[in-house]
């Protein structure tokens, strides 16, 4: 999974600063304890050719804010094959939690998509200026009622 986020495109896209490997781990460490954060790895059967699961990616519903937001981050290499509508499909049937945010990056057109074939509604653009974690960049906010 660090792998997947140290990814120089990967980043590009989402609009994020690579972590360290401490602070990735350190962050999951959190995240996998807080009651608050409900997250998932997203799991290919036979992607590896050999019939096993490989991780490609993670979903989470977790607060912003006070406000239930979701996010998922696939694979660069598993891009363009559906994966992530379908993880996002099926996550929303066991995250029943409304209404749900979903910020994307103006520039990830894939991933807008994705949040509309799933019912999200595009409320807003904003600027998300830079943080610790994420460049300055132009947002668009979708919501799930």
């Amino acid at each position: 999974m660090f792998g997947f986020e140290i990814d120089a495109e990967s980043s590009a896209m989402a609009g994020t600063k690579p972590r360290t490997r401490e602070a990735f781990f350190a962050a999951w460490q959190r995240n996998l304890v807080n009651p608050e954060i409900h997250a998932r790895v997203i799991e290919l059967d036979g992607a590896r050719g050999d019939g096993a699961s490989e991780i490609v990616g993670t979903i989470a519903r977790f607060q912003v804010d006070g406000q239930d937001h979701i996010g998922y981050w696939i694979s660069r290499a598993h891009w363009g094959k559906g994966i992530a509508s379908r993880a996002l499909e099926t996550f929303l049937q066991l995250e029943l939690r409304r209404p749900l945010h979903a910020p994307a990056a103006t520039n990830n057109a894939r991933s807008r998509r994705i949040l509309e074939k799933c019912g999200f509604v595009l409320v807003h653009v904003r600027t998300g200026f830079e943080t610790e974690r994420f460049l300055e960049r132009e947002v668009a906010e979708f919501v799930l009622e």
